[in-house]
C-alpha cells in the first residue's frame, strides 16, 4: 500500500526504471509489492473463482505434445486462463483486466449474464438445424441485425468467422460485376482462409502458395504516422500523430497524396482500368489501429463505384459501437458501403460471422447452391440476438465513446511525457501505442508495453488495447463484475493512477 506522496513518487520512479531500461528483469520489489496487496484486496472484495483443473505444468505438457507447432502464446509465461467475469479473466491465482478482448472479440464482457442465459435457454430447445429449414431465431435475428444497417443493405448471409465472410463477399463481388481483381491496403488483414490469405498484405501472416495473389492488387497504406505522407490535422481521433505538416486547420495533405496513389493502380494495374472490388477495414486492427486519412475512404469508394466495382467495409474489428461515435466504423468515414462483412464482436466469443448486402447484390448467390452447416445455426442466433440487445440497454456504444475518449487522452499524456512512446492512436475502444522509431526507445517502449501485464492488464507486446465495452465506466453493470480501469490499477488513496 501507498501511504504517501513521497513513497508513490518512488514507486513510479521504480516502474518508470523497470520499464525502460530493464526489459528482462524480473519485477522490481516495489511493484511486485504492489501488485500482490493489490490482488489479495481485490480477492477479498470480489468471489475469487478456484481453479480445479490439471496443473499449469500438465496443460503446458498437453499443449506442446498434441496441439500443432504453430499455436503460439503471449508471454515468457503463458497465462493459464480458467474463468472470465465481466471484464476480468482469471488465471489459478491472479484477476486480470482484459484489454485484448480475446483480440477483439468479447464485445459485451466475459460470461454476461443476459448472453449466458439466451445461450441455455435455446440448448434446451434446439441446438442445431440448418439453413435449409425455419428456425425461428434465425428469421428474428436477420431482422434485428439488418435494423442496425443504412440504406439498402437489408440482406444477410451468416457464416462463422470473418475469414469466411471476407471469402464470401469476393466471391459475391467478383459474380456481380463480372471483373476479377481485387483491391485491398498493404497491411491490411482480412483472413488466413487461401482466398483471404491473398487479400491480407502481412508477411507474418502468409504462406509461400502459388496463387495465392491472383487477382489481388495492394495499395499503398494510407498511415498519416508511418507513411510517406501524414501529419497533425489527418485522423479522426480524440489524439493526432506529432508529424509535422504544413496542412491549415482541418486540413490533411496526405489525403490527396494517398488518394493520387490510389488513382495509379487504376490506370497502370488494372485490365481497363474494371475492378471487382476493394476491400478496407474501417480502421486497420491487425495492422496497429491505423487510422486513414480524413476523407481518404470516402473518395476511394467512389473511384471504385467509376469503374465497375464493389465498395467493401470490413467491420470484423470495428462494428458494433467500437467507435463509440457511430454503430459501425464505416459511417465514420460518411459512406454506405456495398458489402459489409462481420465477425468477432457480433458474437462476444460464440463463433458467429455475417455478410451484409442488397437484395440486388445478393441475387447472384443464385446462379448455384451455396451452403453453409453452421452459419445461422440456433445457439447462434440465440447469441446473436442477445448481444445486440445488450449492447442497446446498456448503452455500451456511449460508454465506449467516454472510456475510450478518457484512455486515448491519458495515453497521450504518456506519450507527451515520455520519449519510449512515438504515437497514440486509434478510435475510442480500439487504441494502439507505437514505439519510437529509435533502437533505445523502441527496446523501452517494448517494455513499456510488457509492463501493462505486471499491473494486472492483458494485452499484447504491440501495446494494442481492444478492450470489451464492460471495461471501465460502469454505470450499466455492477462493480464486482465490471472494475474501473482507474479503480483496478489503483490503491485506495493516494490512488496510483495509470496516467499519472
Amino acid at each position: 500500500m501507498i501511504n504517501s506522496n513521497e513513497a508513490r513518487a518512488q514507486h513510479d520512479r521504480s516502474l518508470y526504471c523497470m520499464l525502460t531500461t530493464q526489459p528482462n528483469t524480473q519485477r522490481p520489489e516495489p511493484l511486485k509489492q504492489h501488485r500482490q496487496q493489490q490482488q489479495q484486496q481485490h480477492q477479498q472484495q470480489h468471489d475469487f473463482p478456484a481453479y480445479k483443473g490439471q496443473s499449469y505444468e500438465e496443460v503446458v505438457k498437453l499443449r506442446k505434445q498434441y496441439l500443432t507447432p504453430n499455436v503460439t502464446s503471449y508471454y515468457k509465461k503463458p497465462l493459464l486462463i480458467h474463468k472470465g467475469r465481466g471484464a476480468q479473466l482469471f488465471d489459478q491465482e491472479k484477476s486480470y483486466l482484459d484489454m485484448f478482448g480475446g483480440i477483439v472479440t468479447v464485445s459485451v464482457g466475459h460470461c454476461h449474464p443476459k448472453v449466458n442465459a439466451a445461450l441455455e435457454e435455446q440448448m434446451r430447445n434446439l441446438w442445431h438445424t440448418t439453413n435449409i429449414y425455419m428456425h425461428p431465431k434465425l428469421h428474428e435475428y436477420a431482422e434485428k441485425l439488418v435494423a442496425k444497417m443504412p440504406g439498402d443493405l437489408k440482406n444477410v448471409y451468416f457464416v462463422n468467422s470473418g475469414s469466411e465472410a471476407n471469402d464470401l463477399a469476393m466471391v459475391i463481388a467478383r459474380l456481380y460485376t463480372g471483373n476479377h481483381d481485387i483491391i485491398s491496403f498493404r497491411n491490411a488483414y482480412h483472413g488466413a482462409s487461401p482466398y483471404t490469405m491473398g487479400l491480407t498484405a502481412h508477411s507474418t501472416w502468409r504462406y509461400p502458395l502459388s496463387g495465392l495473389n491472383s487477382g489481388i492488387l495492394h495499395a499503398m497504406n494510407p498511415d498519416p504516422y508511418t507513411g510517406i505522407w501524414g501529419g497533425k490535422q489527418c485522423r479522426d481521433s480524440p489524439v493526432q500523430t506529432t508529424r509535422n505538416c504544413d496542412c491549415q486547420e482541418n486540413e490533411c495533405k496526405a489525403t490527396d497524396k494517398y488518394y493520387d496513389q490510389l488513382e495509379q493502380i487504376f490506370k497502370y494495374s488494372l485490365p481497363r482500368g474494371k475492378v471487382a472490388a476493394m476491400f478496407a477495414e474501417s480502421i486497420q486492427g491487425v495492422g496497429g489501429t491505423v487510422q486513414y486519412p480524413k476523407g481518404y475512404i470516402k473518395r476511394a469508394a467512389e473511384l471504385v463505384r467509376a469503374n465497375g466495382g464493389l465498395f467493401i467495409s470490413d467491420e470484423v474489428q470495428s462494428g458494433f459501437g467500437r467507435t463509440g461515435e457511430h454503430y459501425w466504423g464505416f459511417e465514420g468515414h460518411d459512406i454506405v458501403p456495398d458489402i459489409v462483412t462481420m465477425a468477432k464482436g457480433i458474437g462476444n466469443g460464440f463463433p458467429i460471422g455475417a455478410v451484409v448486402t442488397t437484395r440486388k447484390i445478393a441475387e447472384v448467390l443464385s446462379q448455384a447452391l451455396h451452403f453453409n452447416t453452421f452459419g445461422g445455426n440456433p445457439l447462434a442466433c440465440a447469441v446473436g440476438i442477445a448481444v445486440l440487445d445488450v449492447i442497446d440497454e446498456e448503452e455500451l456504444q456511449k460508454n465506449s465513446l467516454e472510456v475510450g475518449t478518457y484512455m486515448l487522452k491519458g495515453l497521450e499524456k504518456l506519450r507527451d511525457k515520455h520519449d519510449v512512446i512515438g504515437d497514440v492512436r486509434g478510435k475510442v475502444r480500439t487504441y494502439w501505442t507505437h514505439s519510437s522509431t529509435s533502437s533505445n526507445a523502441s527496446t523501452a517502449g517494448s517494455a513499456f508495453c510488457a509492463g501493462f501485464s505486471y499491473i494486472g492488464l492483458l494485452n499484447d507486446e504491440a501495446c494494442r488495447f481492444s478492450s470489451s465495452a464492460a471495461v471501465a465506466g460502469c454505470s450499466h453493470a455492477s462493480s464486482a463484475a465490471c472494475p474501473s480501469f482507474e479503480k483496478f490499477t489503483s490503491t485506495d488513496s493516494p490512488s496510483t493512477s495509470l496516467f499519472g
